[in-house]
């Protein structure tokens, strides 16, 4: 099989929620969900940056969603998530409302962006993907990840 034959294969997304909206990452990016546990505040660092977590061993920077898009901030409750994710050698937490399902979807049914005057995650959205009758933002986890 050749490589552009990969390319247009299915891919799987883990489906995540932010206050009403489903968001989306691949799951290769995905290393782990887990739940919410003690974060150590790091001072002087961007208000989206919640802190640290010891995970196994591993110091990992928590970021949390809302906050980094200007949403709403809410309280933790018992479906809060952190969202382990890694894009080539940097790794991540990041503070999800839900933590949804899995999804199969096809490389077709993934849509460029809409252009939406500002909206704050602009430049975060790699896609729109359209599954049933469902709605999942497809977030560019590398973008993310250069802010940090």
């Amino acid at each position: 099989m050749s490589e552009m034959t990969v390319l247009t294969e299915d891919m799987k997304l883990i489906v995540f929620q932010l206050m009403d909206k489903e968001y989306a990452i691949p799951v290769n990016q995905v290393r782990s969900i887990e739940k919410l546990q003690y974060i150590t505040r790091v001072p002087k660092t961007p208000a989206y940056v919640r802190g640290v977590i010891n995970l196994r061993g591993v110091v990992t920077p928590i970021i949390d969603l809302r906050s980094k898009f200007g949403l709403t901030p809410a309280d933790t409750s018992e479906s809060t998530r952190v969202i382990i994710a890694g894009h080539q050698d940097k790794e991540v937490g990041l503070i999800v409302d839900a933590a949804n399902d899995v999804l199969d979807v096809s490389k077709d049914a993934i849509e460029p962006p809409p252009e939406v005057v500002g909206a704050v995650e602009d430049e975060y959205i790699g896609g729109v993907v359209k599954k049933d009758r469902r709605l999942l933002i497809l977030l560019h986890l590398d973008k993310i990840l250069q802010t940090l």
